[in-house]
């Protein structure tokens, strides 16, 4: 965890530590890292935590609390199994906790660092992709459900940023065809996945796991829930192999599936319907699409956090779409089903 200088909500933070009891403040300072919410390491007499604020709009999602309290369920799941996770601290009988109309959770100061993407080798990607696979043998479901299909008017949102917020307009606009031909193809490759489901992390890449002493700790667990195990898989070993900058590194991504599959068993899915069901970036585009134009955006640097992120997640897109050839035929080549 990198500290930064910002003390913003500082004087909550030390009124935190009053309502749970958790002894006299000695230090706030917010950490970096987080694109939803707010981060920040509290030091008091009694010890030291990180208390994390969730994003004010989120939580005015119809079924956020709901949500949330299945990943607690399935937190305590990980740990019964020894995940090596750093669970939300339960104060007052609760994880999720409130003051002020706030929300958070509250953990106990880990020591550890997340990898730079050029420090990833290839025994980090074997031993992420063993955890997944661990992770997905708790809970194996057969019954799942087809995903409803993702509908997004990205015609509308081009229509919008034309007049409200013109950084984002023009790559929008450039790149349409591209979104919705994703759309399209996403929707209709969910629908041949295997009706298979299992508890899911969510978010297990880089940023959320922390390395110390060469092993690795899982961190910002509320995403969990439940999912097809294959795409899961699919996104993390793109992650953890350098999609995010664009440039995937073919060693790394085989040694994480390899060791996936080698924990996991039998490898049922297409990599081709896997290949365009991945659709949770073009997800994370829309909101990040809301957040800069302030549809659902709480302040200033949550728009400007939003504008780069579309900017970000666009190149994302834009490359997933030139590596379509190369990565569906070497997955294919590699991993004979």
């Amino acid at each position: 965890m990198v500290l930064t200088d910002k003390m913003e909500d500082r004087d909550f933070v030390k009124k935190i530590c009053v309502e749970l009891n958790l002894g006299a403040p000695k230090g706030v300072k917010s950490v970096s890292g987080g694109y939803m919410h707010k981060m920040y390491r509290l030091k008091t007499d009694s010890g030291v935590y990180a208390v994390k604020i969730l994003n004010s709009e989120i939580m005015k999602r119809p079924d956020v609390f709901d949500n949330y309290a299945i990943a607690e369920v399935l937190e305590q799941k990980l740990s019964d199994h020894n995940i090596p996770i750093v669970p939300a601290l339960k104060l007052n009988n609760q994880k999720m906790q409130c003051v002020d109309g706030r929300h958070f959770y509250v953990f106990d100061w880990v020591k550890g660092k997340s990898l730079k993407e050029h420090k990833i080798k290839k025994e980090h990607c074997a031993l992420m992709g063993t955890i997944l696979a661990k992770i997905h043998k708790i809970e194996i479901r057969t019954d799942a459900t087809i995903k409803d299909d993702i509908l997004i008017d990205w015609d509308n949102y081009i229509s919008k940023a034309k007049k409200t917020c013109p950084e984002i307009e023009p790559l929008l606009s450039k790149n349409r065809a591209i979104l919705y031909n994703c759309l399209q193809k996403g929707n209709e490759a969910m629908k041949n996945l295997p009706r298979i489901s299992c508890i899911s992390n969510g978010d297990m890449d880089g940023k959320n796991v922390l390395w110390h002493k060469g092993r690795p700790l899982l961190i910002d667990l509320e995403s969990l829930n439940y999912g097809n195990p294959y795409t899961e898989l699919f996104q993390l070993a793109l992650c953890w192999s350098g999609y995010e900058s664009c440039r995937i590194n073919f060693d790394l991504l085989d040694s994480f599936i390899s060791a996936y599959i080698t924990e996991f068993g039998r490898f049922d899915a297409d990599w081709t319907d896997l290949y365009f069901s991945n659709v949770g970036r073009l997800e994370w585009l829309e909101y990040n699409i809301k957040r800069a134009l302030m549809i659902e955006c709480a302040d200033e640097n949550e728009r400007k956090l939003g504008i780069e992120q579309v900017k970000e997640t666009m190149a994302h897109i834009v490359y997933y779409e030139e590596i379509n050839d190369r990565l569906i035929t070497h997955l294919e080549k590699v991993f004979v089903n």
